[in-house]
């Protein structure tokens, strides 16, 4: 191969992607340890998830979720209260962790075919976080019921789904807000 067909052929992560892919992992980091404190707390890691994968795509998001998922299971305390572990991963709410890389998988994928108009973005992060509680709800009863005894998916619901649904939504539409109007000051593509 000579120089030329070299320096044509690109390389699968450029240093664009090296980068976007740090900070988002940084974002979603930071958006973790930020709690709203409401009846039943959350934070705001949701909104920086479904902000990246809106932004940046599929192939950039889904390799900040990969970083962001190992980090944490390498024990930096990039989750929730400051905390990180490999047993938090496979924990009773590691499934909504692991659930992340759905979201960036749909919305990623609805961003590079579609840009980021209102709509696609939208219901790309509902179905996203749809199957990201499908994902986890379905991954606490398995993990729950071998360490703790069976619970119904009632109140699996109640306690994992439920009482985010509203706060969720919220964050879904401030996602589609910032990819729009940061969007525009950027390239989509990922060269």
């Amino acid at each position: 191969m000579n120089q030329t067909e070299t320096t044509k052929k690109k390389s699968f992560i450029s240093t664009a992607d090296i980068v976007v892919v740090a900070l988002s992992a940084a974002i979603i980091t930071i958006c973790s340890w930020i709690s709203i404190p409401t009846v039943v707390p959350f934070t705001l890691q949701t909104l920086a998830v479904f902000t990246v994968a809106g932004l940046f795509g599929m192939k950039r998001s889904l390799l900040s979720m990969g970083v962001y998922i190992m980090l944490a299971a390498m024990g930096v305390p990039v989750l929730s209260g400051f905390k990180g572990g490999f047993d938090k991963i496979i924990g009773v709410t590691g499934g909504y962790i692991v659930g992340f890389v759905f979201i960036a998988l749909i919305v990623g994928f609805a961003s590079d075919k579609f840009g980021r108009k209102a709509v696609p973005l939208a219901v790309s992060m509902l179905l996203g976080l749809v199957v990201c509680y499908a994902f986890g709800t379905a991954w606490f009863m398995l993990v729950y019921s071998r360490t703790s005894g069976t619970a119904g998916l009632g109140t699996v619901l109640g306690w994992c789904v439920l009482p985010f649904i509203i706060p969720d939504c919220i964050k879904i539409c401030c996602a589609v807000i910032l990819s729009n109007r940061v969007g525009k000051y950027m390239t989509h593509n990922s060269d």
